[in-house]
């Protein structure tokens, strides 16, 4: 099994992940042609997607996703909540309904030889959620739009191999920056998103010997930076390592890599 970000961050959001007889993509938050584009770096197409994971129904999340129904009638999985809403607001165009799977919150469903299951999130969207993907033994999960985390978080992740999890602002250049109070508020309540900080400590909940990689997704363009997000985690983890002997793995070698905004990130294989 594999993943790559196509693109990730405020902008747009596209993850594959898939194995060799089966792929899909999680979230259709950037223009069709770059999706295609993006998949085409991967040496494949839209012809080889099996289904679109639907996470909630943002417009990064879900731009791209009226084209790609209408041109290449993927399956969509989703949440009912999530599925009411594109089909009523009719932001991306009109979406065969047929097309729809609905999905459950801890009800894993199959797609090929993946194995999938959805994950309740908090987030200000009708009925969010996130996906954790398995094959055979590897498990990987991407996770974004996450106001805060819980037991219920940390459990539905623990022992996965690859992980793709949202560090979407620095907390003080949001709280300096330019965005009204209002926005201000909602990005940091329970309902908004995971700053750089808590990012890095739940990350410290997740350390296991078997978790291969973690990649730091959908970050703000205008509350973060790349190289801030980076070490900011790395030194939430790198000192919760230093003041916890119980912690499975050393942190400070951690693989940890930062999705591309615009652009294909590396592959990474789970194996």
């Amino acid at each position: 099994m594999r993943m790559c970000s196509i693109a990730s961050g405020s902008s747009g959001n596209c993850i594959y992940i898939g194995s060799d007889t089966t792929h899909i993509l999680i979230d259709a938050g950037i223009s069709g042609k770059r999706t295609e584009e993006g998949l085409n770096k991967l040496g494949l197409s839209m012809a080889d997607v099996s289904a679109v994971l639907v996470s909630h129904e943002h417009a990064d999340h879900i731009q791209g996703l009226g084209v790609l129904a209408r041109k290449y009638h993927k399956n969509i999985c989703c949440t009912k909540g999530t599925r009411d809403v594109i089909l009523q607001d009719g932001k991306v165009g009109k979406i065969d309904e047929d097309l729809f799977s609905e999905v459950y919150a801890d009800e894993k469903f199959t797609i090929g030889d993946l194995q999938i299951t959805p994950i309740k999130i908090s987030h200000d969207a009708a009925q969010p959620v996130a996906y954790k993907i398995s094959h055979g033994t590897k498990r990987c999960a991407v996770v974004t739009d996450l106001g805060y985390y819980d037991d219920y978080i940390v459990e539905s992740l623990r022992g996965v191999n690859v992980l793709l999890l949202e560090a979407n602002h620095d907390v003080n250049m949001l709280q300096v920056g330019p965005y009204p109070y209002y926005l201000k508020q909602r990005i940091l309540g329970q309902r908004g998103h995971l700053s750089n900080e808590s990012c890095g400590q739940l990350m410290c909940k997740l350390a296991h010997k078997d978790l291969q990689a973690v990649v730091l997704g959908h970050l703000s363009k205008e509350n973060n930076l790349p190289e801030l997000a980076y070490e900011t985690v790395r030194s939430e983890m790198v000192m919760t390592d230093g003041a916890c002997e119980k912690l499975p793995c050393p942190m400070k070698d951690f693989p940890l890599y930062v999705a591309k905004r615009y652009d294909v990130s590396d592959i990474i294989h789970m194996g």
